[in-house]
């Protein structure tokens, strides 16, 4: 599903202008300068989500200017947010600064101008991943979020943790989904966008109720994943930390087709099971692998396993080791029988 363009189908000299024809197409018209311009490399993927539009960009070392005589030979009217993974960028616009930064977001307005630079890690290429929606799509607009514009949203910690995280995986994982998956998807960046802006603004009345569930959901779902390994994290606990009811826990989940101690276990049990198919962990207790995953009584452990898979821990283990194991000599004999009848 991903629009992917290359570089590499670009006479040396003249991929500056293939990219910045590339970012005029699927961003916005912008003047691309880079001091070695006859080395310039760059790659670019397009993934269309419906009301949103995810792009991944890696290149070198450039700089963008984009002016009011581009705003007026082009203007989607749409905000668009950039995270960088890769090396590190800058960006002006309304007066703000972002200053240099990785890992973090901006927020940026096709309508005014904005100028920005981005330098790669050593002797890599920047790496950065856009969404791109219309304006009229956040739920809060204005000159509220003109506050925002060319500010950092930090992306290790709270909503924009989340939404990072979020925003990563759509670019790892967009392409593996469906045409109605994809749209979902869309629907679910624009409510954890605006989610995490209008929290930065104090204006989270500005969301919908199903908005707010949905932003409500993926803060929980970050908070479970990375608590798993934790014996006291309990339904009680979950709904403490997001200052909700454990009644109302309840309803988020059922939404799901689960409770809120039947999800924790499921997602536990799933990371116990991984670790027992590992031939690397084989030397690792049963009951290690349970306590590390926030089983604190291995019977309880033993049961709920055999309950989901059909088995015991240590039967599981066993099969998936040797099938593993198979797995890893049919590998080698048919490599060894490629090499000797000189097959590639």
């Amino acid at each position: 599903m991903w629009s992917r363009l290359s570089a590499g189908a670009v006479p040396e000299g003249e991929r500056l202008d293939w990219f910045t024809d590339v970012i005029a197409q699927e961003l916005v018209p912008t003047s691309i300068r880079s001091e070695r311009a006859e080395h310039f490399w760059a790659e670019a993927s397009v993934l269309d989500l419906g009301p949103v539009q995810v792009s991944t960009f890696a290149f070198t070392a450039l700089t963008s200017l984009r002016t009011a005589a581009h705003v007026r030979r082009s203007d989607p009217e749409q905000y668009q947010l950039g995270l960088v993974t890769d090396g590190v960028m800058s960006l002006d616009q309304n007066r703000n600064h972002s200053g240099m930064f990785n890992g973090d977001m901006v927020l940026w307005d096709t309508s005014l101008p904005m100028t920005s630079g981005a330098v790669p890690p050593g002797g890599g290429l920047v790496r950065a991943v856009t969404l791109s929606f219309p304006r009229h799509a956040l739920p809060v607009r204005g000159a509220r979020v003109e506050r925002l514009l060319a500010q950092r949203i930090p992306g290790r910690h709270g909503m924009g943790a989340i939404l990072a995280q979020y925003v990563r995986s759509l670019a790892a994982h967009g392409a593996d989904c469906g045409p109605a998956e994809l749209n979902r998807l869309g629907t679910m960046a624009l409510d954890l966008v605006g989610a995490c802006l209008a929290g930065m603004l104090g204006a989270e009345e500005a969301l919908t109720p199903e908005a707010r569930t949905r932003a409500l959901w993926e803060r929980i779902d970050a908070f479970v994943e990375h608590n798993l390994g934790d014996p006291q994290l309990t339904p009680a606990a979950v709904a403490a930390r997001h200052g909700i009811s454990l009644r109302r826990l309840q309803q988020v989940f059922r939404e799901r087709g689960e409770t809120p101690a039947a999800g924790i276990r499921r997602r536990r049990l799933e990371r116990c099971r991984a670790e027992l198919e590992d031939p690397a962990r084989a030397g690792l207790p049963v009951h290690a692998v349970a306590a590390r995953w926030g089983f604190a009584d291995p019977s309880v452990f033993s049961r709920s396993f055999r309950d989901a898979y059909g088995t015991s821990p240590t039967e599981y283990r066993h099969r998936a080791v040797r099938e593993a194991v198979a797995q890893q000599v049919n590998d080698v004999c048919a490599g060894r029988t490629a090499a000797g009848s000189g097959r590639p």
